[in-house]
């Protein structure tokens, strides 16, 4: 993740589509050698190979396939784990490693992960999705993850298993209300924003594929975790993330719905007597992301890691813990970075983690309400998806995955 982070901020599919398939194949192995969960690409192998050393070389052979300019520094960190054995575990060892991660890399080498972006934009209209490249910082005509809509994903049989109801018309009561919320509560100088609520909106913003891999790496330790469970709840865990991010991105252009920054500025020319135009407005941060808004990503993404937590950590929703982001963008990507004071957070389930996440982003003046909403019951339905249904205790699901 340090190395995803350094390369492209994560402002690529990356990192986390590294991190994925690198954690099945640990999974993979681990459950080659003794079978407790089903396996995500079935080798129909056995194998006697110490479990430390495979897990090693599976995650070392993905990431040096990802990463081939660091195969240095991740070569360095493989022969810490496997320092103490013999060649002839190495060998072992590497042979299912190895095997593992090819299939991964292998089953993934043409899931458009990369593909170039695509978009037509429409004309200036009421509820429809316009260019701001002068907020969020980008070259005229840019849009972000329109190629993310139409990525393979690891476990949702298609991009649109999900397909979230329509956000509310602009000319109703329901859209009014979430406009004057966010253009209050999300302003730059809001009135009405408490401390609290502008420390959230603020905290939450780092990525998820980040927050949340920091946020488990903490809990399994915690609780202590033997290394199968640890194994399947990251490999869970990163492809739910990835599988929410193809989504809701799928979802956002399928609607193509604009955001506050345009519908607040542009108000006059809306139609609905009772949202009032402020063509000086901004929001907290004073920067929006270049892609439409609906349903909010952060909130489906966090959900959805939030879910699989309390569903695999094996404490269930109601389980008090303390996150920690150390600092995030003061803006957009790239922008410098800001210290957070305090850096942690703590909550009492991880419903109301997923829920708080969701809502920052009105409270940062990037939302709607309703966005915020529908991206957090999207992500309890991708994140539940993944739990009932993928690497399953071997006495639940004998298919497979």
């Amino acid at each position: 993740m340090d190395i995803a982070v350094a390369e492209d901020g994560l402002s690529t599919l990356k990192g986390l589509r590294t991190a994925s398939m690198a954690h099945l194949a640990m999974h993979d192995v681990l459950n080659t050698i003794t079978p407790k969960y089903a396996q995500y690409a079935h080798n129909n192998q056995k194998s006697t190979a110490n479990p430390i050393a495979s897990v090693a070389y599976a995650a070392y052979t993905v990431a040096v396939d990802q990463y081939p300019d660091k195969e240095k520094e991740l070569g360095e960190e493989l022969n810490i784990w496997i320092a103490n054995i013999s060649e002839k575990e190495k060998t072992e060892a590497r042979e299912l490693g190895e095997m593992a991660a090819n299939m991964l890399l292998t089953m993934r080498s043409d899931d458009g992960w990369g593909d170039e972006a695509e978009y037509a934009w429409h004309p200036m209209a009421p509820g429809v999705y316009a260019e701001f490249n002068e907020h969020s910082g980008t070259p005229e005509g840019f849009i972000f993850g329109s190629g993310w809509a139409k990525a393979k994903t690891f476990m949702l049989p298609t991009q649109d298993h999900f397909r979230s109801p329509p956000p509310p018309d602009i000319m109703s009561e329901a859209y009014t209300k979430a406009f004057n919320e966010v253009k209050e509560l999300g302003s730059t100088e809001s009135m009405t924003r408490t401390a609290d609520q502008t420390h959230l909106a603020m905290w939450w913003k780092d990525f998820v594929e980040n927050s949340h891999n920091r946020l488990a790496r903490q809990l399994v330790e915690k609780e202590q975790l033997n290394l199968w469970e640890v194994a399947r709840l990251f490999a869970l865990l990163n492809i739910t993330v990835y599988d929410a991010y193809i989504s809701v991105f799928n979802n956002k252009f399928h609607y193509n719905h604009w955001r506050p920054y345009t519908a607040i500025r542009w108000a006059e020319n809306d139609g609905n007597p009772d949202t009032e135009a402020d063509t000086l407005w901004n929001n907290l941060h004073q920067h929006t992301y270049p892609f439409p808004s609906y349903p909010s990503a952060h909130g489906t993404a966090s959900t959805a890691a939030m879910t699989i937590l309390s569903n695999t950590l094996g404490k269930g929703d109601s389980y008090s813990f303390t996150m920690t982001t150390p600092e995030v963008d003061k803006a957009g990507l790239f922008s410098e970075k800001i210290k957070m004071d305090p850096p942690t957070r703590s909550f009492n389930s991880f419903s109301e983690a997923g829920m708080e996440a969701s809502m920052s982003r009105v409270y940062l003046g990037i939302h709607f309400r309703y966005d915020s909403e529908e991206g957090f019951i999207l992500g309890k339905k991708i994140g539940e998806f993944a739990s009932q249904g993928f690497l399953k205790p071997m006495g639940q699901n004998k298919s497979g995955s």
